[in-house]
């Protein structure tokens, strides 16, 4: 799957030079100019749309044309976030940057379940030359849990157990909860069986927390009944609550990469524990932008709620998308 994703970087990319040695161990990677346009691609089954779809979250807005790209594959799986948590979560953040218009959007046409995949979702996302930078320290008390429960060739009643078990726990907390349920039939429903379920908690600032499950392959372990998976699921995002912040864990290198790239002014926000992979992260855009983030941990008393948490204060490098075509 790796080096399907070296083939996508190589699509989207105009000029950049990729060598692999023979065993595989070294990559030399000279990058070109971010090119966009309108685009397709097959992407590898044995990792999910999400993890494609994550990094080229972070390049569209840079693009030298705006991004319109067809993806194929597995568009839930258990490894990475999938495409209905990076549709909820991903995009109001990118709102957030000042990067929006009715051209911002994941579209799913068909799902696909590991391992054979087979679904099909379009991503498109305008260009713009300088990012906003954000003060979002505050995330506000939860007003609304929305979701999705999807379930694609098996019975569509599959879906229904889901939202009743979810909805069992989650209406102790707060009356306003809405799950969908979205049963793909026919050619939109991919190759292989399965099911799954999506949730999301908005809060009065519009901050957006996520949490997701999806049932196990066909063949590889024991099956999982959608009433277990939905409390599991309901208990994952109030675990996410608990952790809180304003851009819940899958998203934080996103928020963070973004705040870097802003303007020459101050960014703030405020987020939960940081995930090892933010860490992780944060090393890499201090070897890369020479950028070093305040962090000052603000301990549960301060807050009244929840976990720790951290506040992330930088400025940003200035930069600026050179690539744009002025019209």
């Amino acid at each position: 799957f790796e080096a399907s994703f070296i083939r996508l970087i190589d699509k989207v990319t105009n000029g950049s030079r990729i060598e692999i040695n023979q065993t595989g161990t070294t990559l030399y990677y000279q990058p070109g100019l971010l090119y966009g346009g309108s685009l397709e691609h097959d992407c590898s089954p044995s990792r999910g749309i999400g993890y494609y779809l994550e990094s080229l979250l972070c390049l569209a807005p840079f693009m030298k044309h705006p991004l319109k790209i067809v993806l194929r594959g597995v568009t839930n799986d258990q490894v990475d976030p999938s495409v209905d948590v990076l549709k909820a979560t991903a995009l109001p953040l990118l709102k957030k940057f000042g990067i929006d218009g009715e051209s911002l959007e994941i579209k799913i046409n068909r799902r696909g379940m590991p391992p054979k995949g087979g679904g099909e979702i379009l991503f498109s996302c305008p260009v713009r030359k300088v990012l906003q930078p954000v003060q979002f320290t505050d995330p506000g008390k939860i007003k609304r849990i929305r979701g999705t429960a999807y379930s694609v060739r098996v019975s569509p009643q599959m879906a229904n157990r889901m939202v009743e078990s979810a909805r069992g726990i989650l209406n102790k907390f707060l009356p306003d909860i809405y799950i969908y349920t979205d049963h793909m039939k026919g050619v939109s429903s991919g190759k292989s069986p399965g099911f799954g379920m999506c949730l999301t908690a908005e809060t009065i600032n519009g901050a957006i927390l996520s949490a997701e499950l999806a049932s196990n392959p066909q063949g590889q372990g024991a099956a999982v009944l959608p009433e277990e998976l939905g409390q599991n699921c309901a208990k994952l995002l109030l675990e996410e609550v608990y952790r809180g912040g304003c851009v819940d864990s899958t998203n934080q290198s996103l928020a963070l990469l973004l705040m870097t790239l802003g303007q020459r002014d101050v960014s703030k926000v405020l987020l939960g524990p940081l995930s090892p992979y933010t860490i992780e992260f944060l090393r890499h855009l201090r070897s890369f932008f020479q950028i070093m983030f305040k962090i000052e941990t603000k301990t549960a008393e301060e807050e009244h709620m929840g976990g720790e948490k951290v506040l992330m204060t930088c400025v940003g490098i200035g930069f600026c998308n050179l690539s744009k075509t002025i019209r």
